[in-house]
């Protein structure tokens, strides 16, 4: 059975996803970018190359997406899967269920700092062109099939929606669904990653020693993940559009802040355009 390590991009999925592989697959529990490979993303070319003939054909891939969940889960044992994948129905056909799922950790981000990522990854030209990026309610990840084969497992069409719509489509998850804050595994590292540990453990049957926990969480501190990118550099990250050369994937983290960034006319118009669900998470 799968649990869902869901986000909406630059969110903070890879920081908790990082933490967990320490956790889980190392075994000093320290950061280790061989280790998150144990946790990998879905949806993948892979996951689908022997179900359906068009690796691009978005009515194919949703209509086998249970099917080729259920393929994943045919071993039997419980894993986790990285996803920015939106909660979705396409036609008749849902992203995943409660026969495939055991359950999911959602890490939200304040869209006022998501944008500041999203315009630095996604190499995009403005605020006002990022912004556009968080309100498409189309928005999806991924390309075409690249007939030499480079990143075939890594440009799967992913349908990641409006920032709000991401995030309304998750929490409709009723099955052992786990919110996490990416603002609170700022402030208080120690009380979010033990609370993420103490999920797992539960579903997993596992025990974990506080004393594992601590070792992982010191090791995934965001700095020493930057360092360790600077000098052995991260699989997943992305290359600048126009330069080509490789933009760093651990770029600001907690540094980046909204109130030094935004200016007043894009700061108001997400508030006003998320202003609910903002409230409801306690950013407004």
């Amino acid at each position: 059975m799968i649990i869902w390590l869901a986000s909406y991009p630059k969110s903070g999925n890879t920081w908790v996803r990082s933490f967990l592989s320490s956790l889980l697959y190392d075994e000093n529990n320290e950061a280790n970018f061989s280790s998150i490979l144990n946790i990998k993303q879905y949806p993948l070319r892979s996951d689908f190359k022997n179900l359906i003939n068009n690796l691009d054909d978005i009515n194919e891939i949703s209509s086998n997406w249970l099917k080729s969940q259920s393929i994943i889960n045919s071993d039997n044992k419980i894993k986790l899967l990285k996803t920015h994948h939106a909660l979705v129905k396409i036609g008749k056909s849902n992203f995943t269920d409660h026969s495939c799922s055991l359950g999911a950790i959602y890490i939200v981000r304040d869209p006022r700092n998501v944008i500041s990522s999203v315009l630095y990854h996604y190499s995009k030209k403005n605020y006002q062109e990022a912004k556009e990026f968080l309100f498409d309610e189309h928005r999806a990840l991924g390309k075409k099939y690249n007939p030499d084969g480079h990143n075939q497992n890594n440009d799967m069409f992913t349908l990641i929606t409006s920032w709000k719509t991401h995030y309304n489509s998750w929490k409709n998850f009723k099955k052992n669904y786990l919110l996490i804050k990416y603002e609170n595994l700022v402030s208080e590292p120690k009380n979010e990653f033990h609370k993420i540990s103490n999920y797992i453990s539960k579903l997993m049957n596992l025990k974990i020693e506080d004393k594992k926990i601590n070792l992982a969480i010191k090791s995934n501190e965001f700095e020493n993940l930057k360092r360790m990118e600077k000098k052995d550099g991260f699989k997943e990250a992305i290359k600048n559009k126009e330069t080509g050369e490789t933009k760093s994937f651990f770029n600001l983290g907690p540094k980046n802040k909204w109130q030094e960034k935004l200016d007043i006319e894009i700061k108001e118009s997400i508030e006003e355009k998320f202003e609910i669900e903002m409230k409801e998470l306690g950013y407004l």
